[in-house]
């Protein structure tokens, strides 16, 4: 096991910021610089994603947290996945003769919960004011960013299409009719309008910056904001990934109603680590479960870059995945049986399943009471979801292609050891028009939903759809530490190998970051089209010829990467000292840790 890393591994002890883009986190540690908490922190460095990588987040997208706070020792989740418009039937939907929520466009739209999430968070748990928090975003906004190559590849890729069909899209992301070349000065100002002016509603309420922070909530669900959205969507029909035109179920009850929440977490306890995730309205209770099969293994014995390794968490991740679809959906709405699915006698069983050959079959568990879900995944699965990639706006994981939407995430932790993770999304630049005036668009989430009732992840008004948005937070001997990774379906997979290798190999966090990576593609995706790869896989190329061949030979379909592509993983860790670390990985070039 090489000890060699792309970057060194960032220590320190006054405090330490990682994202998926460098200015981001540049941001977050100028605000802990400024005396800032982690949790100004965190807020500041999640706006400016907002405006550095449009193409994977934005103001009107969804975020889960995970926080950690020193003071009281707890330990919460903060909710900010909005919810089904109450207009969001099934039959609404069936009745323009749609059989899947298209990925793109109006009706793809829930409720936007991340700006109400983040001055939540701000509110409870920061220092600063609102402007104070504001300014980096308004600054890169207004004054312009240097844009990442991707984004602009992005853009150009979408320019008839947005000309054509999204206008308003057209204005903000190719003023003038050009798109921006790679790496030019790229502006947005009416976004930084927008968020200039919820600071002055904010300001305007008075000098306490609670009063401050809620004016700008309230601004953001009844006043200029909710204005300009629904102007907007009273009268747009716009085209969509299904090839027609559709109109917003979205309307301003919606919004004025929804509020963030927090929420306990879900933990699972693992060689001593206690990790903690997301409740069942995300993914993240894979991640558990995925350690609650492997238990049972020798993971320790195995070559962690070995076919071995690799078949083994593969396998263990297909049954895990599997669940999910079966069982998870919003706990508020439908009963999820998530002690029995981490239970040890049950994951006992689980892992009898796992042989020395890839399984091509959907293998949801049998849950006693809910043996009709565990039915209707595999029938569902079945179907020929296997339709190919079928527009520009499908969103997925970023490798694959430049015109796909997909995540950012971000890690924060302070000299007093308050610590933050997040996963930000939607909202990107090609999930729906942006709204006139504003300088950004809705979100597509509700595309999660299914179409057929009955089901914990069925459409209905109020409901959360069941995101891939994912932080950890995991815990064991004082030492703490917040991970994480944009990626979709991938997002737990990464995390899951990261995690595995980090605990049985003695690995540090870069090491583990800059290490090869793997995904399985063999459950049903969580995006539209929603596809079925049965026993497909994908590794890099730097696992070497004999470890491919190896996979292949034990049944699965392997699809090589381009070199380092797969995997955008950040990671800080405090130890009892007060020792800080962070990493980032070097895949595409974009994320970055810093601190001192």
């Amino acid at each position: 096991m090489s000890d060699f890393t792309t970057r060194p591994e960032i220590r320190g002890t006054f405090g330490v910021a990682t994202s998926t883009h460098w200015i981001a986190s540049t941001v977050g540690m100028s605000i802990l610089e400024k005396g800032g908490n982690a949790f100004d922190a965190a807020v500041a460095t999640a706006l400016v994603l907002q405006v550095v990588e449009p193409h994977l987040n934005g103001p009107a997208g969804d975020m889960p947290a995970i926080f950690h706070k020193a003071e009281t020792g707890e330990t919460k989740v903060v909710c900010a996945q909005g919810v089904a418009p109450k207009a969001a039937t099934i039959e609404a939907y069936t009745e323009q003769g749609l059989t899947l929520i298209p990925g793109s466009g109006l009706l793809a739209t829930v409720v936007p919960g991340a700006f109400d999430g983040w001055m939540m968070l701000l509110r409870d748990h920061g220092t600063m004011s609102l402007r104070e928090v504001l300014e980096p975003v308004i600054g890169y906004a207004r004054d312009g960013h240097p844009v990442l190559p991707r984004v602009a590849n992005t853009i150009a890729g979408l320019q008839e299409f947005f000309e054509t069909e999204w206008p308003t899209s057209a204005a903000v992301w190719a003023p003038d009719g050009e798109a921006p070349k790679p790496n030019a000065l790229f502006k947005n100002p009416d976004l930084a309008r927008t968020y200039e002016r919820l600071a002055e509603a904010g300001e305007a309420a008075g000098e306490d910056r609670v009063a401050q922070i809620d004016a700008a909530r309230a601004e953001w669900r009844e006043g200029f904001v909710a204005e300009a959205i629904f102007d907007y969507l009273k009268d747009a029909h716009v085209m969509d990934v299904s090839d027609e035109k559709h109109s917003a179920v979205l309307a301003p009850e919606d919004l004025k109603d929804w509020r963030a929440t927090y929420e306990d977490t879900l933990s699972y306890e693992y060689e001593g680590w206690t990790v903690h995730k997301t409740h069942a309205w995300s993914q993240g209770p894979v991640l558990l479960q995925g350690l609650a099969i492997l238990k049972g293994f020798d993971l320790g014995a195995m070559d962690p870059f070995g076919a071995e390794f690799v078949h083994t968490v593969t396998e263990a991740m297909k049954l895990a995945y599997a669940d999910r679809e079966a069982y998870y959906g919003d706990p508020a709405q439908s009963e999820i049986p998530m002690e029995y699915l981490l239970s040890e006698e049950y994951n006992a069983e689980r892992r009898k399943l796992i042989t020395d050959k890839a399984s091509t079959e959907q293998r949801p568990g049998r849950v006693p009471g809910f043996e009709h879900l565990a039915d209707a995944y595999v029938e569902r699965a079945a179907r020929d979801f296997n339709v190919g990639q079928v527009a520009a706006q499908e969103p997925t994981m970023s490798h694959l292609t430049e015109k796909r939407g997909d995540t950012v995430h971000l890690d924060v932790i302070d000299r007093w050891g308050n610590m933050v993770a997040a996963t930000p999304s939607g909202g990107w630049l090609q999930s729906s028009p942006v709204i006139p005036g504003l300088g950004f668009p809705l979100n597509s989430r509700a595309q999660m939903f299914w179409l057929e009732d009955g089901l914990p992840t069925s459409l209905a008004p109020g409901r959360r759809p069941r995101t891939t948005l994912t932080p950890s937070y995991a815990e064991k001997d004082g030492v703490q530490m917040v991970f994480g990774t944009p990626g979709g379906d991938q997002q737990d997979q990464w995390q899951l190998i990261w995690f595995l290798r980090f605990v049985h190999f003695g690995m540090e966090l870069q090491q583990c970051m800059d290490a090869p990576l793997f995904h399985s593609m063999h459950f049903q995706g969580s995006f539209f089209p929603r596809e079925v790869r049965t026993a497909e896989m994908m590794v890099e190329p730097n696992f070497g010829e004999a470890v491919i061949a190896d996979l292949r030979a034990r049944g699965h379909n392997v699809v090589v990467a381009d070199p380092w592509t797969v995997g955008r993983l950040t990671a800080a860790l405090r130890e009892p000292d007060g020792m800080l670390r962070a990493a980032a990985t070097p895949r595409l070039m974009q994320a970055y840790a810093v601190g001192r």
